[in-house]
């Protein structure tokens, strides 16, 4: 679409500081490729607490929120019994799409693959997903005083499978013919395919959950081991400006992408860093309860059960979490609210 079209005006000469952070995410993902070879046990655990991280981020940077810590590790590890809300239906959604995209065959990039993402988020709930926008939309945002403001006009209804069709061709073949770098040509997928907005709801889920899949595809498998959407929550003020200024003057093929390039690349530069981090951190020597320990006072949302840090920490029994536990209540780190399996535990600042 017109982020493609063409590319040598529209990438042109990549500002120098991208440059050096491109260069400092590819060494990164030789490191990825290092720890994959080496130590396969410790991805497995990063992936673990990137998956929960992702599913609750990006739900609640929609406004999608399962407020009970407890009940929201049930239904993102599939063992809720029913699910009680809409909300909990889109958190539930956003649990299959994403790992859809890991544990399934998904290519071909396609219509169909967008599609069937889209089926997947709201397969839950009583609307209808898996079907594009039949009327036209705008992207607002709210005022404080209740007044909306439109942030910019999508695609009309009427243009919006010709112009994903378009964008596909184009992504394609540019990523065939090689001449640039990956990175950029998946952010400015996801800035086009934001900007067409195709769908009447969640297309920034199925912007987020998409990007993990074609970075992989590219070789960037960091989206697996940490999660581009909890670093998105963190800085999304950064994350809707700059979409909003590499908009203006998209529909006339006149917009400047190197506002939401600059983001995009920083976030992954980011999250090679956090990878590093993180790798370091569960390589360390000490006991099994000292890493639940670390992980409970460090990384553990501020409610949590006994399966957040068996997910995290895989290879460490229950008993074994649950003395680390008992040991920081005594010293007054944690408190727990209820009893076995079904208590959920509070870490006191």
């Amino acid at each position: 679409m017109q982020s493609f079209a063409p590319l040598e005006r529209t990438l042109g000469s990549v500002p120098g500081a991208l440059v050096g952070q491109l260069s400092r995410i590819d060494i990164g993902r030789g490191r990825e490729e290092l720890y994959a070879n080496q130590l396969p046990e410790l991805l497995t655990t990063l992936a673990a607490r990137a998956r929960v991280q992702s599913i609750t981020a990006s739900s609640a940077l929609e406004g999608v929120v399962v407020p009970d810590k407890g009940r929201a590790a049930k239904i993102i590890d599939g063992s809720a019994r029913g699910l009680r809300s809409r909300s909990e239906q889109e958190f539930a959604g956003y649990r299959s799409a994403l790992d859809y995209l890991v544990t399934e065959e998904w290519r071909p990039l396609n219509l169909g693959l967008f599609l069937h993402l889209h089926r997947l988020l709201f397969a839950e709930t009583p609307g209808r997903g898996g079907v594009l926008k039949s009327s036209d939309n705008l992207v607002v945002d709210r005022m404080e005083d209740g007044s909306r403001s439109v942030r910019f006009v999508p695609v009309p209804a009427a243009q919006t499978a010709p112009s994903l069709q378009g964008l596909l061709d184009r992504y394609l073949e540019a990523r065939s013919a090689g001449n640039q770098h990956p990175i950029l040509l998946v952010g400015l997928l996801v800035l086009d395919l934001l900007t067409i907005h195709p769908f009447d709801d969640g297309n920034g889920r199925v912007a987020r959950v998409l990007t993990n899949a074609l970075l992989a595809e590219a070789g960037y498998g960091i989206g697996r081991f940490v999660s581009l959407e909890q670093l998105i929550a963190e800085s999304s003020d950064e994350y809707y400006a700059s979409l909003l200024a590499s908009t203006h003057g998209w529909h006339e093929n006149e917009h400047d992408v190197w506002p939401w390039l600059t983001y995009f690349v920083s976030l992954l530069n980011e999250a090679y860093g956090r990878f590093e981090e993180g790798a370091a951190a569960d390589r360390s020597t000490g006991s099994k309860q000292d890493r639940v320990r670390e992980f409970v006072l460090d990384h553990a949302p501020e409610f949590f059960v006994i399966g957040d840090v068996r997910v995290a920490l895989p290879g460490i029994s229950d008993q074994t979490i649950r003395l680390a536990l008992d040991a920081l209540r005594k010293d007054g780190r944690v408190r727990s609210e209820g009893t076995g399996r079904a208590a959920t535990w509070h870490r006191l600042r």
